[in-house]
Formats: C-alpha cells, structure tokens, sequence
C-alpha cells in the first residue's frame, strides 16, 4: 500500500525574528537582478503559492504578528492558525499547525519554516513522488541537497502523531531522531532545502548568490 496524496500545506511564521530585526515572513523574495525589478512578494506569499501548486489547502501558523501577515494570509488564498503561545517556540507551533490539519480531516502535511526561501517546484514533485511510493513504514520524508537535511518535509498521520504526542519542550529533529527508522530521506537537487537565513548578514549573502 502507498501513501495518499492528499496535502496539507502548514508554514511556520510564529517566530519573533529578534537576530533579524524585521519579520523575516515579510522580506522580500525573489531578489532583484539586471533584467527584474525587486518583487513586492516576500519569503510568506512565494510560500503559499509554492505550498498551493502542491497542496489542496495551506495553512499559516502566526503569533503576535498575526495583524501584519494576516492581510499577506488571506489574499494569497491561504488559512490563518494562531499560536497562542508563541514564546514557547517553534515546536509549539508545529504542534498547533499539525492539530488544525487533523481538525480539518488530513493525514498528511507538508511543513516548512518562513524563514527559508521556498524551493523549485521541482523539488516538491520530487518530494511528493518518493512519499507516495513509500510504504507504511515510512512516516515522513525529509530532503537531503549534499549531505544537510532541510525543508519542506512531508509527514503522514503516524509522525503527525508522534509530534502531537511529544513534550512541548522537544524539537521536530527530537522527534524525528527518536523515529529515525521511519524516515526517508531524499536526494534533491536543489539547495534552497538547506537554506535557513535569520540574521541580515545571512539575507544579503542570500541575494547575492541568487542573483
């Protein structure tokens, strides 16, 4: 038996961005070149749209920055989802992204943080493909671009399950470690998967190289 298709798209954007100084949701994405202006899209709207070409519904987990993404949320056609505690960290609203996803009768999500550029579609039909052709041992599918792990990761309800179940004070790779017979790991090519940026050092050297 292989898994379903089904998709739940869940974005983390919970965070304070306190290194970086600004809401990482809201920088500015894709970078300006010689033949493109700078894109009034940012990391949360290239996101939602990446997530809606391959899911059947997105879901935005938001904190105290709730006012400023929900108008970025709603018009991209994406679902907002409140962490009321939000300084617990981003554990905790992974917690709360994957209970509105059961909620919403799914059993399996896509997740990624904001705070990474989103990848080529390519790598999410790469993804897709190999989580849908794993069996039932198989409970999440994580990418792998040279020898670093990244995102987005696919989960099905088993690993939903496990992150439910965990300590509020674990992490997804906690979690995952503790599973690591159940996950499969994913050669893509695309380095984006292993890119987390959160300090503005990091996003100019970002733009950069993207130009």
């Amino acid at each position: 038996m292989t898994r379903a298709s089904s998709f739940a798209g869940l974005i983390l954007a919970a965070g304070d961005s306190t290194r970086m100084g600004r809401d990482k949701a809201l920088l500015p994405w894709p970078p300006a070149t010689n033949a493109r202006a700078l894109s009034s899209d940012t990391f949360l709207s290239a996101a939602i749209r990446l997530f809606s070409e391959a899911t059947e519904f997105v879901l935005v987990v938001v904190g105290k920055n709730e006012a400023a993404l929900a108008p970025i949320i709603y018009s991209h056609g994406a679902s907002l989802v409140v962490n009321p505690e939000p300084g617990r960290g981003q554990f905790s609203s992974l917690q709360v992204g994957l209970h509105e996803v059961l909620n919403r009768g799914r059993d399996a999500a896509m997740v990624t943080l904001v705070d990474r550029p989103p990848v080529r579609l390519a790598a999410i039909q790469t993804l897709r493909s190999a989580f849908e052709a794993a069996d039932q041992k198989t409970w999440a599918v994580v990418p792998e671009f040279s020898g670093k792990h990244g995102h987005p990761y696919l989960v099905a309800r088993e690993m939903i399950e496990a992150f439910l179940r965990a300590p509020a004070t674990s992490t997804a790779r906690d979690v995952e470690h503790h599973h690591q017979q159940h996950i499969g790991y994913v050669p893509v090519d695309d380095p984006l998967v292993a890119v987390n940026v959160n300090t503005p050092e990091e996003y100019a050297a970002l733009l950069a190289s993207s130009q």
